[in-house]
């Protein structure tokens, strides 16, 4: 069941546990032959990054305004691209779960006990440099410092995905930064427990379309109260991305915790990173 990992295709190996899971492990464990079939009422919408509205697609003449998401398309150029996917596969990539690999750049830590620690941690990759400068040229990214940068790798033969989710804002600031790469993919935003002042009892979701190359922004409502993820169905080719994490207020001057955000700052933009 377990094969070696490959630095840049797909691979016979996964890391999922509990319940992720993705279409290697669903081969030998039994565990996930389970009926899926129940079918419970979603509302689903699209969201038009012209108007900003999410736009019903399932027969309902209904749009609602979507706050917290920006677009840049064409973000990085295609040699931009190549170059960045080059240096990712000449480093390893670490088996993740729900059938994604990994590569991160940021301090070790565990979120339970909210405890942060250097461990290896020397920087951000030096070829994100001139894509965070100019990030910080877009005025909703004005002063964007990332503290942390995670590579995840997706492809279709894994079933790769990654559950609805809401990042931890107890060390992660208010915008989350993503670049897609390598093809066009859907970011899924969901909430449970709908809109009911539109009439929505049931859970709601917006689908955001990715292109390859673009860098998607996500903060206010749509970083705290929206979970977001991508499905499966929704990886077709092979897709990476990189998202940059900036320091929560905690971390940041005033806060509690500001002389260790000072330094894992300044590791993280001398832009001499090396994986942890």
């Amino acid at each position: 069941m377990m094969a070696p990992d490959s630095r840049n295709g797909a691979v016979t190996s996964c890391a999922c546990k509990g319940i992720r899971r993705c279409l290697i492990c669903e081969n030998f464990k039994e565990k996930f032959n389970v009926d899926e079939s129940e079918s419970k009422i979603v509302h689903h919408f699209l969201y038009n990054p012209e108007t900003r509205l999410a736009v019903g697609t399932d027969g309902q003449a209904l749009s609602f305004p979507f706050p917290g998401v920006f677009l840049w398309e064409n973000f990085i150029s295609e040699e931009e691209e190549e170059e960045l996917i080059s240096a990712m596969d000449q480093d390893v990539w670490n088996l993740s779960q729900s059938g994604r690999r990994k590569q991160d750049f940021g301090p070790k830590v565990n979120f339970k006990k909210k405890k942060v620690r250097m461990g290896g941690f020397n920087g951000l990759p030096a070829l994100s440099q001139k894509l965070v400068l100019r990030m910080q040229q877009e005025p909703g990214l004005t002063g964007f410092q990332p503290v942390e940068q995670c590579n995840l790798d997706y492809h279709p033969q894994r079933g790769s995905a990654i559950d609805p989710h809401l990042d931890d804002s107890w060390l992660w600031g208010e915008r989350l930064v993503t670049v897609n790469m390598l093809s066009d993919t859907v970011l899924t935003m969901s909430l449970e427990q709908g809109l009911p002042e539109l009439g929505l009892a049931e859970e709601v979701r917006v689908a955001i379309r990715l292109p390859c190359r673009c860098l998607v922004v996500l903060h206010g409502e749509a970083r705290h109260q929206w979970k977001h993820a991508i499905n499966r169905e929704d990886i077709h080719e092979r897709r990476v991305c990189s998202t940059y994490r900036e320091l929560s207020a905690e971390f940041l001057p005033g806060g509690r915790q500001a002389e260790l955000g000072a330094q894992l700052l300044n590791i993280a933009l001398s832009f001499k990173g090396t994986l942890v």
